[in-house]
């Protein structure tokens, strides 16, 4: 190829959407439109078809993602407008043999993608062996959550094979010039054009990094390291965070003593009972800057914490306090600011009779919560994050959040929520 070519990838489960999207994309400068696979199995071949018609001027891909019987669906894509078929490289060789002859009968080309694949490397030369025109080195939304990305592997295989090399998986615009550099001749992205408010001016971004070869800052799009789960947790919701863990996570009953508060940490657990006070103060003196002190007490109404705890942890830096019971001295916790969360607010206190213990795992309204476990808390709540999964939800919850800013960008536009995703068309039916 002369030079790189900029595909648009429309994985989206409605096609209005996917055109209105292209449409904005192609005015940006777009080269490829690509049918993603989610398209694909939501709208049939005849998402392939409207591309077609519509943008009868630009390469139409259909992602197939095909593992059986490549002759027959590329033959359907083929004959539906597009010129490009992706199907997998851990098909079997026969399988991707009958996409080669079915392409080449019809005119379109076949790009293999090694996604899913364990020798990358060694696949692609395979594949290439067999006909195919094109390799794409793809990391999957699952393992971009985890931090992943396809630059390594594109280089390497660049250097191995003679055909192009296609690039996807989590790019923007401060990554598709080294995708570039890497050795990509095809570059694939999906959602930070998807996702863009103003597709037309994200698509001229990427155009540009492209062809002046260098990285464009962005805030948006990105994935992130578990260096970074602080900035990341700061800027999303409890409740962008609660859709990404599959509406889990949250305590229900828990609440902020005010509105306004944003609360992020590492959590430090406590269990103690109702009205003892002892437990949740001397863990006051083994939390570090930043933790949340997270404080089972069996729901109780006699408070276990109050102002002079809140003026020891404001000192200390710690970050807020979670209690499955209650707390009291609202006035003056409401005169310093510092976050409380809790089930209950009361006059009355308990004793510090030093029941309990500091740093096990505990139930907190329901919710398992373990030292280290990110805690979060905003208007909305208290939601939990396990530790090891933080990085993935992390991620996830950005994601959320950035789908949520292009679906209010439609609404602005004179739509409704139900009919920009189409709510009834995806209930769920009942036999």
């Amino acid at each position: 190829m002369d030079k790189p070519v900029l595909q648009l990838a429309l994985d989206l489960m409605n096609l209005h959407r996917a055109l209105q999207i292209a449409e904005e994309a192609v005015a940006g400068g777009v080269d490829w439109i690509e049918a993603g696979t989610l398209l694909i199995k939501s709208e049939g071949m005849e998402s392939v078809r409207a591309l077609k018609k519509k943008f009868p001027d630009k390469t139409i891909v259909a992602d197939l993602k095909t593992a059986d019987v490549g002759g027959v669906e590329v033959e359907m894509a083929s004959k539906a407008g597009a010129q490009v078929c992706i199907i997998l490289g851990i098909s079997d060789d026969g399988t991707i043999s009958e996409a080669v002859r079915a392409a080449k009968k019809y005119g379109s080309k076949v790009v293999v993608d090694v996604l899913g694949v364990e020798d990358k490397v060694n696949r692609s030369k395979e594949v290439e062996a067999l006909g195919v025109d094109a390799i794409c080195v793809h990391v999957g939304i699952d393992q971009q959550m985890k931090g992943e990305n396809p630059l390594d592997t594109v280089r390497k295989i660049a250097k191995t094979v003679t055909i192009p090399v296609a690039a996807a998986g989590g790019l923007n615009t401060e990554t598709v010039a080294a995708a570039v550099e890497a050795g990509a001749s095809i570059i694939i992205v999906g959602g930070a054009i998807t996702k863009a408010a103003n597709v037309t001016e994200e698509v001229k971004k990427l155009k540009k990094a492209i062809s002046e070869h260098k990285a464009i800052p962005t805030e948006l799009y990105k994935k992130y390291s578990r260096d970074e789960l602080y900035t990341v947790f700061s800027r999303v919701s409890t409740s962008n965070i609660s859709d990404a863990m599959h509406r889990k996570g949250a305590m229900p009953n828990i609440r902020p003593l005010k509105t306004g508060y944003k609360m992020v940490g590492r959590a430090l657990t406590v269990r103690t009972y109702n009205g003892d006070w002892a437990k949740p103060v001397e863990a006051i003196d083994i939390a570090k800057k930043g933790d949340v002190i997270v404080i089972d007490a069996c729901s109780g109404s006699d408070a276990v914490w109050g102002e002079l705890a809140s003026w020891s942890c404001r000192k200390k830096g710690i970050a807020g306090v979670v209690i499955d019971g209650a707390a009291r001295d609202v006035e003056d916790i409401l005169q310093m600011g510092f976050p409380v969360f809790a089930r209950h607010f009361v006059p009355n206190a308990g004793e510090p009779k030093g029941f309990g213990e500091i740093g096990a795992e505990i139930k907190c309204d329901g919710l398992t919560v373990r030292n280290g476990d990110w805690v979060i808390g905003d208007d909305s709540g208290v939601v939990v994050v396990p530790a090891e999964r933080a990085q993935e939800i992390a991620n996830r919850a950005m994601n959320v959040r950035e789908q949520e800013n292009r679906i209010r960008e439609e609404i602005k536009r004179g739509s409704t929520l139900s009919k920009v995703v189409k709510l009834k068309k995806w209930e769920k039916v009942v036999g």
